[in-house]
C-alpha cells in the first residue's frame, strides 16, 4: 500500500463555528469520527479522521470553530486551531456555509488561519444543496475572494454532493510518502474519548440553549463483566439549574440521553453495553485552568 506513487499527508480543516466541518470530515472519511450538533463549539479538540485507500491516505484534523472567545476554554480552543494550522500540514481546508452566506466570520478565519499559512489552500463551500437556482454563484465568488485559494469546491456534507471531487483535489495536493496510520484505523481518538463525545453529542441534541457551552463529559470507568461492557460516564455542568435540566423530571432526560447513546457505543465496542451516567456540578469549569487540564483542554 505504501509503494511508489502512494500519497499521504495532513489536512487542517478550519472555519467559523457551525459551518459543518465535522459533518464534512465524517463524509470524507466515510464514517463518524467527529460528533455533530447544531450548536457552536461542538468540536472541542483536534480530532483526526483518517481516509485510507490503496493509492493514498489523508489525515484530516477537525478543529474547533475559530471565534472571538469569551472564556478560558474559548481561548484555548482558538490556540488549538492556531497550533494545528501552524504545524507542518500539507493543505489548509477552509469550510464556509453557503446557506448562511459567506461573511465577516469567514473573513476573520481566513485572515488569521488561512492567509498566513504556507502550503496549498482549498475552500469547501458547504451546504450548497440548500441553495436554489443561481443563488450559489455569489457565495462561491465571495468564498474565492477570502484568500488566495488553489481550489474552491462546492459541496454538501449532508447529501454527498461534491465530496468525491473535494477528496480528489486534496489527494492531488499531497506529497508521495508512506501512510501515517495503519489501514482500517479511522481516528486517533481513544475509545474513552469517543464514548465521552457520543454522550456529549446526545446531551447537546436534547437540552436547551443554556446547556451546550456548559457541558463536558468524561468516561470514568470501562469494565467487562459477564459479556457486557459496563461504562461509567460523568456529565459535567456549571450550575445546579443545568444539572436539573440534564437529569430531567424523574430522571427522564438522563434516561433518554443514555438510551440514545448506548447503540452507538455498542457499535463502537462490539459488545452489549450497560451505560451509567452521573451528573455533577463544577462551577465555572470553562474558566478553571485545573478543570480544563483534567478534561483534556490543557
Amino acid at each position: 500500500m505504501s509503494g511508489d506513487g502512494f500519497r499521504s499527508g495532513f489536512v487542517a480543516v478550519v472555519g467559523r463555528p457551525n459551518v459543518g466541518k465535522s459533518s464534512l470530515v465524517n463524509a470524507m472519511v466515510g464514517q463518524k469520527v467527529s460528533i455533530v450538533a447544531d450548536k457552536p463549539q461542538t468540536t472541542r479538540g483536534r480530532i483526526r479522521g483518517v481516509l485510507t485507500t490503496d493509492q493514498y491516505q489523508i489525515v484530516f484534523t477537525d478543529t474547533p470553530g475559530f471565534h472571538k472567545p469569551r472564556t478560558l476554554l474559548g481561548r484555548r480552543l482558538n490556540r488549538m486551531v492556531e497550533a494545528t494550522t501552524s504545524e507542518d500540514v500539507d493543505v489548509v481546508l477552509l469550510v464556509v456555509d453557503a446557506s448562511a452566506g459567506v461573511g465577516k466570520g469567514d473573513a476573520f478565519v481566513a485572515q488569521h488561519q488561512v492567509a498566513p499559512r504556507a502550503g496549498r489552500k482549498v475552500c469547501a463551500v458547504n451546504k450548497i444543496d440548500l441553495l436554489k437556482g443561481d443563488a450559489a454563484l455569489p457565495q462561491l465568488q465571495a468564498a474565492a475572494a477570502l484568500a488566495s485559494f488553489d481550489h474552491v469546491v462546492p459541496v454538501s456534507a449532508r447529501s454527498g454532493r461534491g465530496v468525491d471531487e473535494l477528496v480528489a483535489v486534496l489527494v492531488d495536493a499531497l506529497p508521495e510518502g508512506p501512510p501515517y496510520f495503519p489501514a482500517g484505523e479511522v481516528t486517533d481518538q481513544s475509545v474513552e474519548q469517543r464514548i465521552a463525545e457520543i454522550v456529549r453529542e446526545k446531551v447537546l441534541e436534547r437540552t436547551r440553549e443554556e446547556i451546550p457551552h456548559s457541558v463536558a463529559t468524561q468516561v470514568e470507568e470501562i469494565e467487562r463483566r459477564d459479556g457486557i461492557t459496563h461504562v461509567s460516564c460523568l456529565v459535567l455542568v456549571e450550575r445546579d439549574s443545568q444539572k436539573g435540566i440534564v437529569i430531567g423530571r424523574g430522571g427522564q432526560m438522563l434516561k433518554e440521553i443514555g438510551t440514545s447513546a448506548r447503540p452507538e457505543i455498542e457499535t463502537l465496542l462490539g459488545t452489549k453495553v450497560f451505560l451509567e451516567l452521573r451528573v455533577k456540578v463544577q462551577r465555572e469549569w470553562q474558566r478553571d485552568a485545573a478543570a480544563l487540564q483534567r478534561l483534556g483542554y490543557g
